[in-house]
Parts: structure tokens; sequence; C-alpha cells
């Protein structure tokens, strides 16, 4: 993934499987005559590296309930980290999707204090650059602020991950021990009071239900 400052749009195709553990070496070993593993992977012993997500909303939950009516447009705002990572840091993502075509944009915070970019009105962030009406960065605030949209939802995964090495922009990823836990705040570091491991026997089970909100809205892993 290029790591835009810019207001650069990534678009791509997505699909989307729920396959058991066990399937995951038989493709990664087809996947890897075409591509190679992302820099994360390779850094990580067992290929998985973890990601924290923390997911925005508005007040009523707009984003969610285009995702739950299947809606043909759809947008989602997210915070992601990779805690295990050697370089701690967040990127702001603001994923635009139509049908199957998403448009992604994504740009790195190296603030360390980028919390108060949502917390505080009058606070400047170090960089000069942030400043940029056109960067990925203004799109995502901009966004935010238009939608009232707030941190709702903090998830966590491991990924393998591999990019193509025939096209010139291709993944294909796989994400297992997905847990989640209603956001604290601005906070994307899980609480291992609150955390709820939620396995694909849950996810998928006809009567399973799942509450993450103040509010305690029933849903199943609400966001992508």
């Amino acid at each position: 993934m290029i790591e835009e400052t810019a207001l650069t749009i990534r678009r791509r195709y997505e699909l989307e499987f729920v396959i058991p553990k066990e399937m995951i070496e038989p493709i990664s070993r087809f996947a890897s005559i075409y591509c190679s593993p992302d820099k994360y992977s390779s850094n990580a012993d067992n290929g998985f590296y973890c990601i924290n997500n923390l997911h925005f909303d508005t007040p009523d939950y707009l984003f969610l309930m285009q995702r739950l009516d299947k809606c043909n447009r759809r947008l989602h705002l997210r915070i992601r980290s990779y805690p295990n990572s050697k370089k701690y840091r967040c990127f702001l993502e603001v994923k635009e999707k139509t049908g199957d075509i998403v448009n992604k944009y994504r740009a790195p915070l190296y603030d360390e204090n980028w919390r108060r970019m949502f917390e505080d009105l009058d606070y400047s962030s170090c960089e000069e650059k942030d400043f940029d009406p056109n960067s990925s960065k203004t799109h995502f605030l901009k966004t935010a602020y238009f939608y009232n949209a707030t941190p709702k939802m903090l998830s966590q995964y491991w990924r393998k991950a591999y990019v193509s090495n025939v096209n010139e922009y291709a993944r294909v990823t796989f994400d297992t021990d997905l847990r989640y836990q209603p956001a604290g705040g601005y906070c994307i570091i899980q609480d291992e009071n609150k955390v709820v491991s939620l396995d694909d026997e849950t996810l998928f089970a006809q009567n399973a239900t799942s509450y993450w909100n103040s509010s305690a809205t029933p849903c199943r892993y609400p966001y992508g």
C-alpha cells in the first residue's frame, strides 16, 4: 500500500470469503507463485501481524446501517495501527465503496499527539504538511467533521498479506483471531477486560448476537 500524503485514490475491486483456517496454507502456497509477502508479513515470525482498527461512525450509526442494508454506496472511516511494527504509526483511512469497487484514501500520522486533532479544536499539528488542503489526511478530517463521526468500535485481528508481483496493484490477505470492544474515546489500544473474541462460529451462527455500543444495538461484526 502506498502511504500517500497528497489526496491520492487507491481504487480496487474487493472480494471477501470466509474459509477454514486449514485452507490458509494451501491458498498461500498458490498465491506465492504470483505474490510476495507484504512488508509487515515479511517482518513477522509466522507471517501474521497484528492490526488495530478504530472505527468511526455517526451518532445514528449511518455507516453501520449502510453496511447492514447492503447499500450500493457505503462509507467507512477508521484509524489503523500496527502495534507490533518496529515503527509504531497510525494511519487515517477513508474507504468509499460503490458495489464491489473501493476508493481508499490513506495518510500516515507521525504526530504523537494526533488525538488532540479531534479533541482540541485549537490544536495545530507539528507537521506543516498536515495543513495541505488537498491531502488524504485533510480528506479524512473533513469527512469526520462533516458527518460528526467519532470512534464507536475498536477491533483487532492478525493478518497475513501478499502483494502481487505481476500486477501494478493486487493483494491477497488472510485475517484471523478477530477481537473487538466498544471504543474508549480515541484510544487505539485494547482493554483486556472489555475485549471480546469473535470467531467464525459465533459470527455466522443463526442466533448469534453481539453488543458493542452503549445503546446495545444488536449486530454481528459490523465494519469490514
